[in-house]
């Protein structure tokens, strides 16, 4: 699905925010994390995406050097502490079975392989899941637990714990079958512009990937690295919660975190990295 033709409004936004067009993100910085995990941040494209990019980047190569370093060693990294956090969640009782996540799945360690494959279809087989639905479920159905929020400071925290697991993996979401139709879906609310705006996820991260807009250095928004410590937001940002901060930039109307438009966007964004790792957890600014 292309682009629209660029409205005037649009040119004029762009021809005033967006820098002179970079050629590359940075052209050989290496992800090493405590000088001993490499990470690939440049992957062929997948397939289904060769007709866009040749190569994925991850967002890491279009930070400054600063933080990219943060993200180098875990013991400077900022979203560390969200993630033990996310631990001691895993191993406390709660809800009225006196269970934990432990008490089922063991270790969090059994976790290693989650955050790369999701979203996926729900073993109903009748929606597609983020990782905080199943996450629910579990609360909900075995623990008796209250569900948390989708950007609840406890979702998150236990997310960023999951993810660590995953450190590594290539992403491996599935897009044929019944993931299918929530690809498409996805697929056509990446190239919907929105707000007063008219910008569509692909007018930045596709049309203008590498350009700078405003103080931003314009990535290809893949998201191996969320949840993410967000510099600006001084806190750990969920892929949703990211989703709604580009379309309120659009002066847009965001739909709600955890919805099934979120849900599905979600699947073809992640599908678009998907020969690049997970980061878990990724650093940006």
């Amino acid at each position: 699905m292309s682009l629209r033709p660029r409205s005037p409004l649009l040119a004029a936004i762009l021809a005033l925010a967006t820098g002179p067009a970079l050629a590359d993100p940075h052209p050989d910085a290496e992800l090493v994390i405590n000088d001993e995990i490499e990470l690939a941040t440049r992957a062929p494209a997948p397939d289904h995406l060769k007709e866009v990019f040749d190569t994925v980047y991850s967002g890491w190569l279009f930070r400054t050097d600063e933080t990219r370093a943060l993200e180098m060693d875990d013991f400077d990294n900022p979203a560390m502490v969200f993630a033990d956090m996310g631990v001691d969640l895993w191993n406390a009782a709660d809800g009225s079975e006196g269970k934990s996540c432990a008490s089922c799945h063991e270790g969090i360690e059994s976790m290693k392989g989650v955050r790369a494959s999701m979203p996926k279809i729900n073993p109903a087989g009748n929606d597609i899941w983020s990782v905080e639905n199943f996450v629910n479920t579990c609360r909900t159905d075995r623990m008796g637990a209250e569900a948390w929020k989708w950007n609840s400071p406890q979702m998150k925290q236990m997310t960023s714990a999951i993810s660590l697991q995953s450190r590594g993996m290539p992403i491996s979401v599935k897009i044929d079958g019944p993931a299918e139709p929530y690809w498409e879906q996805g697929k056509e609310i990446y190239y919907t512009r929105y707000g007063q705006l008219e910008l569509a996820c692909a007018s930045c991260h596709e049309v203008n990937m590498g350009k700078m807009i405003r103080a931003d250095h314009l990535s290809q928004g893949q998201i191996n690295g969320f949840p993410t410590y967000r510099l600006a937001d001084a806190g750990i940002v969920s892929i949703h919660q990211r989703f709604s901060g580009c379309i309120r930039d659009t002066r847009g109307e965001p739909f709600e975190a955890g919805s099934p438009e979120f849900r599905a966007l979600e699947l073809y964004v992640a599908s678009r990295g998907m020969t690049l790792p997970v980061e878990g957890l990724a650093v940006r600014q």
